[in-house]
Parts: structure tokens; C-alpha cells; sequence
């Protein structure tokens, strides 16, 4: 099925804008009428739609927007630690997700916090400080129950808080909050600590676990956010850049797909982990040629399809688990690598003269990689 590139275009501008989330508030018509007729560089550096498309898809989110989902998860924070004062509760709040890892690709997307618990944590106990008596305070209550109640407070303490607000607490790990004065959707997760071997050692948060209540199961999960986005950061620092943008790449092109009809059965979190492992040199040459990132992301993702048993090797950035680990996802690999083969061949064939070999034609992978497209403030 061929693809409807003025229709993808419109979606990625919509995406962008925040206006495919029609459901939440601007501050005023005047707000909306700007974000309409705003227009972004990537709009002006090309005028090949397909290369429009690529160069738009790789880009962060204008910032503002980002700016204002911090300010809407702070919003949310400050009404917990209001009520929570109100009984003696203390807490401290973590951000987790795409928003601070800057791979959201939505201008109106959802935040995702932490809400950490400070009456007990968890040590791994062959870490120094466990190993030199830190951890001497030893808590006698279930840890399973009491995230169960600050999970509890919460959804009562939201409810409060925002009576016009849709409070959805029937979800496993985190209360989701949608609609009334929210500009954005917010998720909510109850969480502790987890001091990990690592963390003891260094004393940098990054390497902090958590653990999450599943509210179902009645029991924790391990995860380590700082470390995955810590991981990424210093790949896309390696990458001068090309990491973050191939990944936000990947992730419109899995929206779009989705638009489509197709089945693309992988989340971000896998996406962003999965380019974490593709080739650093290939990458950086976006520096200076962006388009070679889309040759890049493309040339690993078919490496992938065609390699089974190597994607199924791959790690996650933070070292929890593997990337691949289900057939689902491979299928959904193949898919991101059709659609990034025919984006590159027609982002190619934008930068190619008509009268050029037809060996020339078909390179479509070089040409991205040497083909420079201005850049516009």
C-alpha cells in the first residue's frame, strides 16, 4: 500500500502542535489560532514532502511545549504535597518516560511521575553501605502494603484535588489523570526506593532503582528509569545528537504505520533500546549529513529482521532484561524496516536528478548518507 505523504505530513504537524489531542485545553483561542499558523525550520529546509517528512520526524518537540508538560506535572505534585501535609505525609516525586528523556515526539504529551515513598527502601546488601552497617533501621511492615496505602492516598488525594478531572485508578502500576483543567494527561505511580549495589558505590541518583506496586498482583516491581534515560543521554552525546533523533524517527513512523492499519506491537521504551544499539559511527555522520541518520536507522532495523538471533542478544539500556523478547516484537521490527526502506527510497529519489544512472537511482542508502539539506533558524 502506497503511502499517503500529504496525509503523514499533516499528521506530523498535528502531532507536533498538539493538535491531534483535541480533548485538552489551549489557554485561549488566541493560543490556538498561533499554534496553527506557527511554522517549524523543518518546513523550510526542504521542499521535497518526503524529506520534509524525515527531517520533521527526527526533531524535538519545540520546547515550549515540553516546558509546559513539566509545569502540569508540577501542578499535579503540588496538590499531593498539599494534602499529604495536611496528615503528616512526606514525599519527593521523580520524573520517568519520553518527556525527560526528550524522545517524545507528541507536543501535547503525557508526563509520567514518580510519587516516591520515604517510610522504608530497599538495599541490595552486598553493596558497601549495606556491607558497613547504613541500613540499621529495619522496617517490620509489609512493603507491599504500604505502597498499597500510599498508593490509596493518593487516588483519594486526587480526587480531591481535581473533582472535573477523569481519575483513573483501575490501571496496574499508575493513576491516570485525563480532561477537565489538565493540558496534559498525567500518570501517576506510587513507587520506593531500591538502593542497588551500584548506587551505594557512587552515590549518583541515576543508579537508584525503584520499585513499583503492580496493584493487582499485590506485589513490587524492579525498574531503573534513571539509568535507562542516563544510557541514552550518553549515547545520544556520543552520537553527537543522532541517537535521539533516529528514535524519535522511528517512533512517527510506528504512529503513521499504526494510522494505517498495520499492527506494530512495540513500545517506545523498546524502540529508544533498540537504537541504543545500533552503531555509534553511523549515527554521528548526522552532524553533518542528517539525512544518513534515516540510512542509518534504516540499515540496522533490516539488520535486525534479517539477524533473529542477534536482536533476540540485544540489552535494554539499563541491563534489566532483553529488548527482544517475544516474537511480537521481531514482527513489529520488520514492519518499522519496511517503512523506514520506503521512506528512504523516496526521501532518495527527491535528491536524485532524473537523468542520473539507474545504478544511481537505486542506491537509495548512499545517497541519504551524502546528501546535505540546509538548515534554517
Amino acid at each position: 500500500m502506497s503511502v499517503d505523504i500529504n496525509q503523514r505530513l499533516r499528521a506530523l504537524d498535528a502531532r507536533r502542535r498538539g493538535l491531534d489531542r483535541a480533548s485538552l485545553v489551549f489557554d485561549s483561542a488566541a493560543e490556538f489560532s498561533a499554534q496553527r499558523s506557527f511554522k517549524e525550520s523543518y518546513e523550510k529546509r526542504s521542499s521535497g514532502r518526503y524529506t520534509r517528512y524525515a527531517l520533521g520526524a527526527m526533531q524535538e518537540v519545540e520546547r515550549s511545549y515540553t516546558a509546559l508538560s513539566f509545569q502540569e506535572a508540577e501542578r499535579v505534585q503540588s496538590q499531593i504535597s498539599t494534602r499529604f501535609a495536611k496528615v503528616g505525609l512526606g514525599c519527593t516525586f521523580r520524573m520517568q518516560g519520553s518527556v525527560p528523556g526528550n524522545i517524545h515526539i507528541r507536543g501535547i504529551s503525557d508526563v509520567d511521575f514518580l510519587v516516591m515513598e520515604q517510610r522504608f527502601l530497599h538495599y541490595d546488601a552486598a553493596g558497601v553501605l549495606a556491607q558497613a552497617g547504613f541500613y540499621n533501621s529495619p522496617y517490620r511492615r509489609s512493603a507491599a502494603d504500604t505502597l498499597l496505602d500510599l498508593r490509596q492516598r493518593l487516588e483519594a488525594a486526587l480526587k480531591d484535588a481535581y473533582p472535573a478531572v477523569d481519575v483513573d485508578c483501575s490501571g496496574a502500576k499508575a493513576i491516570q489523570l485525563s480532561g477537565g483543567s489538565l493540558r496534559r494527561d498525567v500518570d501517576v505511580v506510587p513507587a520506593s526506593w531500591n538502593d542497588t549495589c551500584e548506587y551505594q558505590r557512587t552515590q549518583i541518583e541515576d543508579y537508584r532503582g525503584v520499585n513499583v506496586l503492580d496493584k493487582p498482583a499485590h506485589e513490587l516491581i524492579h525498574n531503573l528509569p534513571f539509568l535507562y534515560l542516563r544510557r541514552l543521554k550518553e549515547r545520544d552525546e556520543e552520537t553527537w545528537g543522532g541517537l535521539k533523533k533516529a528514535i524519535r524517527l522511528c517512533k512517527t513512523l510506528k504512529a503513521d504505520a499504526i494510522s494505517d492499519g498495520k499492527a506494530v506491537d512495540i513500545s517506545s521504551y523498546d524502540i529508544a533500546s533498540a537504537l541504543w544499539n545500533a552503531p555509534a559511527n553511523t549515527l554521528r555522520v548526522g552532524i553533518v549529513h542528517e539525512l544518513s541518520i534515516l540510512a542509518s536507522a534504516t540499515d540496522f532495523f533490516v539488520y535486525l529482521t534479517a539477524n533473529p538471533n542477534y536482536a533476540k542478544s540485544l540489552q535494554t539500556p539499563d541491563g534489566s532484561r532483553k529488548v527482544f523478547d517475544s516474537e511480537v516484537k521481531l514482527r513489529a521490527v520488520a514492519v518499522l524496516a519496511q517503512e523506514l526502506l520506503n521512506l528512504s527510497r523516496d526521501v532518495s529519489a527527491e535528491h536524485v536528478s532524473d537523468t542520473a544512472s539507474v545504478q544511481l537511482r537505486d542506491d537509495w542508502l548512499n545517497t541519504l548518507k551524502r546528501t546535505s539539506v540546509p538548515v534554517i533558524d
